[in-house]
């Protein structure tokens, strides 16, 4: 009787991690920040019909790096997701946490009992609204769930990318700012980035409902060499102070009763 091949649980994590890893290197990066008027996200990717970033709904944005045919498929369900239990209950019931988790056991299943894991890493970004913070969830190709805070970086030499996107930031810069530190970052010192090898997107409050804009070559060539006047919008502190304000003043104080 043939015995089976006995490998260690350790050591075949050990090489699905390591496998999973070097898949994902292989791929270009992609940024994600937040701007003072929403957040930016930023891949490089020539292609004009494989995304790699998307709407999900209507404050949801998705990013993904690696094999595109594997987070593809987490990208189709995640749409149908948010939009059963958009129907079911309501749109403000759909938030990137819950579809974060929900991306994150079932990575963390094919690591754990497929033979192959994905060779993927995935980005859920949520528009704040009502005062809310914005929201960067970051999922590894093992399940493991990041809440980000400024910035994320996938893909790629994600670390070097990191460190270099980490030393030009700044809080509450403009779409532009955030754009050509994104573009120095992805590019790094040895060579430049056209606005044709990028795919641009961003979640902002200007687009009404749908918070989803691409950003096409034109407007980036544009955006790249000369600023853009931006349409006057409070910025994520003033919208929060108004809107305080505003509670305050449909529930004013009682005056104190005469002597």
């Amino acid at each position: 009787m043939t015995m089976p091949f006995y490998v260690a649980p350790e050591q075949m994590m050990k090489d699905r991690a390591e496998y999973a890893q070097k898949g994902i290197a292989r791929g270009r990066s992609l940024v994600a920040t937040v701007f003072d008027g929403g957040i930016l996200l930023v891949a490089e990717n020539p292609s004009r019909s494989l995304h790699k970033i998307s709407e999900i709904y209507d404050r949801i944005a998705f990013a993904g790096v690696g094999k595109y045919n594997e987070f593809d498929q987490l990208r189709v369900a995640g749409i149908r997701h948010a939009d059963t239990k958009g129907f079911a209950y309501s749109r403000e019931d759909v938030d990137a946490r819950s579809l974060a988790n929900l991306y994150a056991q079932f990575l963390g299943q094919i690591f754990t009992h497929e033979m192959k894991p994905l060779e993927i890493e995935i980005l859920v970004a949520e528009l704040g609204a009502d005062g809310r913070p914005d929201q960067l969830y970051h999922v590894a190709y093992e399940g493991t769930i990041t809440d980000e805070d400024r910035f994320a970086v996938l893909g790629g030499d994600a670390e070097t990318i990191a460190e270099r996107f980490a030393a030009s930031s700044v809080d509450g810069w403009s779409l532009d700012e955030a754009l050509r530190a994104s573009l120095q970052a992805l590019a790094g010192p040895d060579r430049d980035l056209e606005p044709g090898e990028l795919e641009v997107a961003v979640l902002t409050d200007t687009n009404g409902r749908r918070a989803f804009r691409r950003l096409d070559h034109e407007e980036l060539a544009v955006r790249l060499t000369e600023p853009v006047v931006e349409p006057k919008t409070r910025t994520r502190a003033s919208r929060s102070a108004a809107a305080a304000a505003a509670a305050a003043a449909a529930d004013p104080p009682e005056d104190d009763p005469a002597d």
